[in-house]
Parts: structure tokens; C-alpha cells; sequence
């Protein structure tokens, strides 16, 4: 025995890193947290499936009430291990929320002109509502005029 370990494989042709080891996989931007609790809270439903984006096994979920629960117990295993994938399969690894799930520079954009426009519709139901009420008050002055006794 020498003590020495021998060179880890490494077959350019293969692709496989060095070391012999799959790497870390990359993360899911969603919350692990999330899932979890939305798992525990509509499990059966699906909800967790939703959150992550699979819809369609989802649906089938709550149409079998979680595959009478041992779907459900499942999935609620693979997400406390941390080995539940989202719809991009990557895995859940992450319990905080991060910021700018699914949000770039062009969804913030987005967003201010959505307030903007929501600012504008706002204010054009405001007017509306003013005059209705100017409408609605003139037509009740019409009323009252029509019941007065006339004078001949």
C-alpha cells in the first residue's frame, strides 16, 4: 500500500467531469418553503404541482385526491429531502423566496406600465362615477318636478 489514491476517471469522449461525480445540479429559483407548506396545506389538490409549474400532474392529482394520499406522501418525502424537481427539472433546494422569481429588467418595466395604466383606469372610473352621480341627480330632480302641483 502506498497511501496514494488513484487518478480519478476522466473521458473527454464521455463528457464526464473530473472526479467521476454528477456536479452539483442547478437550483430552482422557486422556494422550497413554499412548496412545502402549500403541500401540506392543498397537497391532495395538487397545489405544490401548480406552484412549480407542472399543471397537468397537478390536475391529475386532485382529481385522484393525491392518488389517495400516497402521491401526496410522496412528494411531501421528495420535498422535506430536497430532492423535489419543478418543471424545468431542478431541483427544489432553496426554503427562502427570492426577489426576482421569473422578473427581469423587462418584467419590472412591465410592471410600472401596468401601474400606470391601472393609475389611468383609476382615475376614468372616478370621473364615471361623477357622472352617473350628476346623471342620477338630475333625473331625480325631474321626478320632483313632475309631482309638484302645477300652477294655472
Amino acid at each position: 500500500m502506498t497511501g496514494r489514491l488513484p487518478a480519478p476517471y476522466d473521458d473527454p469522449e464521455e463528457g464526464a467531469p473530473r472526479g467521476g461525480g454528477g456536479g452539483e445540479e442547478s437550483a430552482s429559483p422557486r422556494s422550497r418553503g413554499v412548496a412545502l407548506i402549500l403541500g401540506l396545506l392543498g397537497g391532495p389538490l395538487g397545489l405544490h404541482r401548480f406552484y412549480v409549474g407542472r399543471p397537468q400532474s397537478a390536475v391529475f392529482m386532485a382529481l385522484t385526491l393525491g392518488g389517495l394520499g400516497v402521491w401526496w406522501f410522496y412528494d411531501m418525502v421528495l420535498l422535506v429531502a430536497g430532492e423535489f424537481r419543478d418543471a424545468d427539472d431542478q431541483l427544489l433546494r432553496e426554503w427562502g423566496v427570492q426577489e426576482s422569481v421569473g422578473l427581469g429588467a423587462a418584467g419590472s418595466a412591465e410592471v410600472r406600465q401596468l401601474v400606470g395604466d391601472v393609475e389611468s383606469l383609476r382615475q376614468q372610473m372616478g370621473e364615471l362615477a361623477e357622472r352617473v352621480d350628476f346623471a342620477e341627480r338630475m333625473l331625480a330632480q325631474q321626478k320632483e318636478r313632475a309631482r309638484l302641483p302645477r300652477k294655472e
